[in-house]
């Protein structure tokens, strides 16, 4: 029997189309049948779980996780789903610990070993740890701290001194003033360090609640990079650049930035060490097979050498979207299929 491959998606959210559906799902499923892949969407409801699990693992021989994490309520019931089916033998795309590692945005203090991540970027898992680091972090430079949770810019604060400490200091008195900048819209606050902190300590509270403290970029003003991929394979390079204002570092189009679309060739010496580090990145993120859709982010630096190099700044693959590009749903089914035949190969 032709097994099916399954597409989950939820009901709802403001990523549907009049018909329901994301945009860009119907094109990857209409694509797959072109190709003689059956394929089918079924919207995860979680009082439905039982059932769509035992009809997934007599009928699918892949999934596609098309939810996007805003929209879904229950998300560890759907992971868990997403594990025994994998644990079944349907093949995952992603796995849903794929998921989880490669779209948190603790992946950075993950990868600190590859030539993708500084050595001084730090994960805080509980405030006690913030409180340790973060002012001598702050000591050596202008920092970023990224929350793991929301999107869109929110809780990406840019933090700078506003007068420099001074010859010796290697710490950030509480008491200090400090200059921050919210990338969901560049607009700036100035606060007392420890005020600040303490108002950041909601970030570390909670369901996977972390932070995220990296060097600022002062080149981020040139633009970031984003490498859209499927799987192993670049496809096309988003180059966002912020706002041309005094305090803009956000790539997000809410805070002005503006988007080109370029080729990977484009982007040749960023796209090869990409690839050169992949498997690195893939045995430090847990050996997964690679997320069908994803993408990667990175800025401008220069090394010691002089020389451009380029940071990553985050992952994503959740539910990267492509619905300005729906001629892209081929490029994917052919993927798919790909990904299918791997594993039958494996197997037999």
């Amino acid at each position: 029997m032709n097994k099916k491959v399954i597409f989950f998606e939820v009901q709802g959210g403001t990523d549907k189309g009049p018909d329901g559906y994301r945009l860009d799902t119907m094109p990857m499923v209409n694509a797959l049948k072109q190709r003689g892949q059956d394929a089918e969407v079924i919207f995860f409801e979680v009082t439905k779980k039982d059932e769509i699990f035992d009809y997934v693992k007599e009928n699918g021989v892949a999934y596609v996780s098309r939810i996007n994490p805003g929209n879904l309520e229950h998300e560890e019931e759907y992971f868990e789903m997403l594990r025994e089916l994998c644990a079944a033998g349907v093949i995952g795309m992603p796995h849903p610990d794929a998921m989880i590692g490669y779209g948190s945005k603790d992946v950075l203090s993950k990868l600190v070993s590859t030539n993708l991540v500084p050595d001084d970027t730090f994960a805080y898992y509980t405030i006690e740890a913030f409180k340790a680091q973060f002012p001598t972090s702050l000591a050596l430079t202008e920092r970023v701290l990224k929350q793991n949770r929301g999107s869109t810019g929110e809780g990406i604060w840019r933090v700078k001194l506003v007068e420099p400490l001074a010859a010796g200091i290697t710490e950030v008195p509480l008491d200090a003033k400090i200059k921050c900048t919210e990338a969901k819209d560049n607009h700036v606050e100035y606060w007392e360090l420890g005020a600040f902190m303490t108002f950041c300590e909601q970030y570390i509270t909670g369901s996977n609640g972390m932070l995220i403290d990296m060097r600022f970029l002062p080149r981020i003003t040139e633009g970031e990079i984003r490498l859209f991929m499927l799987r192993d394979k670049p496809v096309h390079v988003v180059h966002k650049k912020p706002a041309d204002t005094e305090d803009a570092f956000s790539a997000t189009l809410f805070s002005g930035a503006q988007y080109r679309y370029d080729k990977p060739e484009d982007w040749e010496q960023l796209v090869q060490n990409f690839l050169t580090q992949l498997p690195l990145v893939t045995n430090l993120l847990g050996n997964y097979d690679l997320p069908l859709i994803w993408t990667a982010d990175f800025m401008l630096d220069t090394n010691e050498a002089g020389e451009d190099c380029y940071i990553l700044g985050e992952m994503n693959c959740s539910c990267v979207g492509f619905t300005s590009e729906l001629t892209l749903a081929h490029q994917v089914a052919e993927e798919i299929i790909a990904c299918i035949e791997e594993h039958r190969t494996i197997s037999a």
